[in-house]
């Protein structure tokens, strides 16, 4: 170890102290341990990895299924003078092996790659080379079928070990409850394994259930009345644009963000938000993972998530400067319902995915016996339409054939448009002559991406164009040019939902879905809906001590804040003159007594501790606050 955790901490990320348990987790790495860290979302779970990795010799490999995550952590290691290179889906075989080789150089500290690279065969022909220091598997979650997002590509990490035995793991996720704990150690094998697991209340989060007859206007009043910028959570593409719509009708700036929209255009949705030109985004859950916006004011939830993994995850994005926050999640009559029913949809009878799975393999015109690891664009709603298919069914099938290793899906895949020149130097110096309306761009493309000609190389027709001065739309015309003229081979950009097939087509009759585990992931998913009901409907508890619970987090006391503890404490302080007291104290303020000793002051016969408890109750149900000088301010009711 060359240097120490502390002094890499205030070198590359000027913090002066660690947050809770994350100097723990980093001394436990650095001392060879198999470690699991549960950390709360916005908890620190990169500087984990990162800062060890600095501390140590070697190359840090992680391990994530987020590429847009993995392209932001490479973006800000190396703005920081850190070398970090990353391999994703839609990378070319050479542009992979010159990765790998750079690599196994030792002159990197990260290389992030995706779980189902593990098993390339390019990637086990360098995994003996690399200097591998320690291994970081961040959404660790997704190894356990027990968890909410099982990936069976994260089963293929522990195949790790038997090729680098000596080489420690970090596991790390924000949400796992005592079963999917012990089935992470499990499937990584752990030895000498370390657990570390913050708490996970959230001391300034306060959540709310919010019962109503009509959950769009209720979320657009919410959102009004609300300050700052915030999140509102649905559960399809079409109720996004349809909520941004009606915010934008009431003068509050928003947008919307899903899969299904352009690549650049997320980015550029994505990027005024975080730089506070866009207050609000309407989202389905696509957005907002890896992404750090400490300001969150508010997260809405106008559909309801099928776990409390999922919702503590996206409220969780609220709050994370410290400051008060809310998680607001909208309630009708039939929620409860509609979650009771979601079981049966989401695992629909195996006959039915043997159903799918053959018009499935008959849309990608695959033949009997062949099709493994072929790739394919693929359309959902093409799909079901072209075979009259429910849309859910087959959705809900394609996942089940997804957990059990049949084929891959990816959901947003971005492959960069890519050129290769592949006319000698002789032959195009004749085409420059013959058109030489392509001139400027043959020269512009060879000074600005070296390798072209030994290689296809990814480019960007937006940044020719501002290089050119001329339109997106030209450039991609003159490459098609070039590219029917046989100078170059230019392939367009694709950001189609991608499937990969993993083993040869069978017949639909002999497609083995193993019977037992498909229940079993069933009654999981039963289970975490039932605890998710439970959350809906439990006015007897508070809302932090719920979640913190069924995480395995028993210490907490009642948070005070949620709506539970303000409706407690409301009747509490509706008792003999305490209403009386609630306004007489609201006076006084108004009047600029506005510190507790000026309370007690001009109330020297009210009791202090129902003095402190208006006061609690006060700031608990938004109607006051405290300022940077400690003065007690009024203000108006927060999302009830």
């Amino acid at each position: 170890m060359n240097r120490q955790p502390l002094e890499i901490l205030r070198k590359y990320w000027g913090h002066e102290a660690f947050r809770p348990l994350q100097e723990d987790i980093i001394r436990s790495v650095l001392e060879g341990n198999d470690t699991l860290a549960l950390l709360p979302t916005g908890g620190g779970k990169s500087i984990c990895f990162q800062v060890p990795a600095l501390c140590m010799e070697g190359l840090c490999l992680v391990v994530s299924p987020l590429i847009a995550l993995m392209k932001d952590q490479v973006g800000n290691l190396e703005s920081k003078g850190i070398p970090a290179l990353h391999i994703f889906t839609g990378m070319h075989y050479r542009e992979i092996e010159e990765v790998m080789r750079k690599a196994a150089s030792g002159r990197y500290r990260f290389l992030y790659c995706s779980p189902e690279r593990l098993q390339s065969s390019l990637f086990r022909e360098y995994l003996p080379g690399l200097p591998l220091s320690f291994i970081a598997v961040d959404e660790a979650h997704c190894i356990s079928q027990w968890g909410y997002d099982f990936r069976p590509s994260y089963l293929q990490i522990a195949t790790l070990r038997a090729q680098r035995r000596n080489v420690p793991i970090l596991a790390l996720t924000a949400s796992a409850t005592p079963e999917v704990r012990a089935d992470i150690m499990k499937k990584l094998e752990f030895r000498n394994g370390r657990l570390y697991a913050g708490s996970f209340a959230r001391a300034n989060l306060s959540y709310h259930v919010v019962d109503t007859d009509s959950r769009i206007h209720r979320c657009v009043d919410i959102v009004k009345k609300m300050k700052g910028t915030g999140l509102v959570y649905c559960r399809s593409r079409k109720r996004t644009l349809e909520i941004a719509n009606l915010l934008k009708l009431e003068q509050v700036s928003a947008e919307c963000y899903h899969a299904g929209l352009p690549q650049e255009q997320r980015n550029e949705i994505q990027n005024s938000w975080l730089a506070g030109g866009t207050r609000v985004i309407v989202c389905t859950n696509a957005f907002g993972m890896g992404i750090d916006k400490p300001d969150v004011r508010f997260v809405v939830h106008l559909d309801c998530p099928d776990s409390l993994e999922n919702y503590y995850q996206e409220a969780g994005r609220a709050g994370r400067d410290g400051r008060r926050a809310y998680a607001v999640l909208l309630k009708t009559p039939a929620t409860v319902k509609e979650l009771e029913e979601l079981p049966g949809i989401r695992f629909p009878a195996i006959a039915t995915i043997r159903k799918v799975y053959q018009a499935l393999l008959d849309h990608l015109q695959v033949a009997a016996g062949t099709g493994e690891d072929a790739s394919f664009d693929f359309d959902l709603t093409e799909f079901t339409r072209l075979f009259r298919l429910n849309v859910f069914e087959s959705m809900y099938s394609i996942e089940a054939m997804e957990q059990e290793g049949i084929l891959q899906v990816s959901e947003q895949v971005f492959i960069p448009s890519r050129v290769h020149v592949i006319m000698s130097r002789t032959e195009m110096e004749t085409i420059e002559q013959q058109y030489p309306e392509l001139d400027p761009l043959i020269k512009t493309l060879l000074r600005t991406y070296s390798g072209i000609w030994d290689q296809p190389t990814s480019i960007s027709e937006r940044q020719l164009a501002r290089v050119m001065r001329r339109s997106a739309e030209d450039i991609q015309g003159g490459l098609k040019d070039l590219h029917r003229l046989g100078v170059a081979v230019y392939e367009p950009r694709r950001e189609n939902p991608q499937v990969r097939l993993l083993q040869n087509r069978v017949k639909a009759d002999d497609l083995y879905i193993n019977p037992e585990r498909y229940l079993a992931r069933k009654k999981a998913h039963e289970d975490r809906v039932k605890s998710m009901c439970g959350y809906l409907t439990d006015t007897s508890t508070c809302r932090t001590r719920l979640i913190c619970a069924y995480f395995g987090d028993n210490q907490p006391g009642n948070c005070g804040i949620c709506d539970h503890c303000a409706r407690a404490e409301k009747e509490k302080l509706q008792g003999p003159g305490s209403g009386e007291l609630m306004r007489l104290v609201q006076q006084m303020i108004r009047d600029g007594h506005d510190q507790p000793h000026a309370l007690r002051s001009v109330l020297p016969t009210v009791d202090a501790e129902a003095l402190r408890s208006v006061l609690d109750f006060l700031e608990a149900e938004g109607l006051m606050e405290w300022d940077g000088e400690g003065r007690m301010v009024l203000k108006k009711k927060g999302p009830g």
